[in-house]
């Protein structure tokens, strides 16, 4: 362990955050990119919105399934070893993506994809935080950040363009050169290190979270179709939370559990890890919807959703080094507060759209609403591991992308029957005030619920104020505490 700390301070900044960069590049390129093309692969397969999005949120599932497993994973072989095989899984099922041949295929191929984009950014979130000097941690996680921001900002216009000339295979095969460099760089730039090596694996804990995951998951989606005072609906749900709050006391019984839950105790993590959630989940309402509004209502090309999208998404891939240098003048608080705020007005901005609505409108509301996120994300993620000591930093960063991308599955799951449902509602109401039309009515009762989701979304994010009373230190756990706690543990 104090090797460990020695070799931190001699390894180089940059060569590692160059590796780093490009890999949780390629990794959520692969999500921005399909978004805007989910309209275009229902008509190519001639399926439903029910069916694509799970080419969606699949993927989101099997990334935040996966991610538990990555403190194991990164304690058993080390976190450089595990990272390259997530790399090498990721390129490898781009290929296959992109010769699937039916819904079926191309969904599970896109699930196995984020099976490995999960271990990806758990891996490279979990490398700044053991290799990296804590007094460097806050801009090397703003260029992590960063990573993630310009993926969204070349994406929905690249795949626009892409899918105005070319084919949508072509979406997944783009990965395979950027995946490719990102493994020479990692194998070249990054040192390999072992911080602890776990005794036994917990099948139990895995399978348990595993299930209770995919129970949610499936009742959230499918509830508005299967009706949700329906016994399926109901029946997945119970067994979803029954298997999660059993996934939660084996957790804290074993001895070495596939996730140390333990850092709930850490009063400042538990906070930041519920504000993140809550920004990720408008992140996506955002992301997910309005290229459908475009396309579906307005008629955009994908190329022209993209433009549209553009300004916003370099807004964001700008600001995330930026807000990483102000992290240690204003703190978390301000930071995330001021983000907070810009999130819900861009999100009431986006909820008033009707069908002529300008372009203008829509890029400015999600100027607005990224201004937001680029306040929030960085800040969230960097003082979430504040506190947490560097022997439970894998299995911190492991809960955390579990809880985030399981939680955004859920939310793309249930904003798609939120807005399936409430465009009925709406199609009735206009049918039953003798709108004349039927494309009309289609058009407008889609819009509407758009509009609803987006109501929805903003009222989630205003959550985040007063878990920001949590942040105070009073009451809380000290650093010092924590590292004193752990070794208790390792002692027993």
């Amino acid at each position: 362990m104090e090797e460990n700390h020695e070799r931190r301070g001699k390894v180089p900044f940059w060569p590692i955050m160059i590796a780093i960069f490009f890999g949780n590049f390629v990794s959520v390129l692969s999500t921005t990119t399909i978004n805007i093309a989910v309209p275009l692969l229902m008509n190519h397969f001639h399926t439903g919105l029910h069916t694509m999005q799970w080419m969606v949120t699949g993927f989101m599932l099997a990334t935040g399934v996966t991610a538990p497993l990555a403190g194991y994973l990164g304690g058993r072989f080390s976190y450089k070893r595990l990272y390259l095989f997530a790399l090498s899984g990721f390129t490898l099922f781009s290929l296959l993506c992109a010769v699937a041949g039916n819904p079926l295929m191309l969904i599970i191929f896109r699930m196995l994809q984020g099976s490995c984009s999960g271990l990806i950014m758990a891996c490279t979130m979990t490398i700044i935080f053991q290799v990296i000097p804590i007094e460097r941690r806050p801009f090397a996680v703003s260029l992590w950040s960063l990573s993630a921001m310009v993926a969204p900002a070349i994406g929905p216009t690249f795949s626009g363009w892409l899918l105005q000339y070319a084919s949508w295979h072509w979406l997944f095969l783009i990965n395979i050169p950027v995946g490719l460099v990102a493994i020479i760089l990692t194998q070249l730039l990054i040192p390999y290190y072992r911080m602890n090596v776990p005794k036994s694996f917990d099948v139990p804990g895995l399978i348990t979270v595993v299930t209770g995951s995919l129970a949610l998951l499936t009742a959230f989606s499918q509830g508005s179709s299967w009706g949700w005072g329906s016994w399926r609906t109901l029946l997945l749900i119970a067994a979803g939370i029954v298997l999660l709050l059993l996934f939660v006391l084996r957790e804290l019984r074993t001895e070495v559990p596939l996730l140390n839950l333990r850092v709930f105790q850490n009063r400042r993590f538990t906070a930041m890890l519920c504000i993140y959630s809550l920004v990720t989940v408008a992140m996506y309402a955002g992301t997910y919807l309005t290229p459908l509004f475009l396309q579906t209502v307005q008629g955009a090309t994908t190329l022209k959703t993209g433009l549209i999208l553009l300004p916003s998404s370099i807004l964001l891939a700008l600001l995330s080094p930026v807000v990483g240098k102000l992290y240690p003048k204003f703190g978390p608080v301000k930071l995330i507060s001021a983000g907070i705020a810009f999130i819900f007005a861009g999100l009431f901005m986006l909820s008033r759209l009707h069908v002529d609505v300008s372009h203008n409108f829509i890029l400015w509301a999600m100027v607005v609403r990224n201004l937001g996120i680029g306040l929030a994300n960085v800040p969230s993620s960097t003082a979430s591991m504040e506190e947490i000591p560097v022997e439970w930093s894998g299995h911190a960063t492991s809960i955390n992308n579990w809880v985030r991308n399981v939680l955004s599955s859920l939310a793309i799951a249930v904003f798609t029957s939120l807005l399936s449902s409430r465009s009925v509602i709406h199609s009735k109401a206009l049918v039953e005030s003798g709108a004349a039309s039927s494309d009309l009515i289609t058009l407008l009762s889609f819009t509407m619920g758009v509009n609803d989701v987006f109501v929805v979304a903003a009222i989630i994010v205003l959550f985040g104020f007063p878990l920001m009373l949590l942040l105070r230190r009073k009451g809380g756990t000290t650093p010092f505490q924590m590292q004193t706690h752990v070794r208790k543990i390792a002692n027993q």
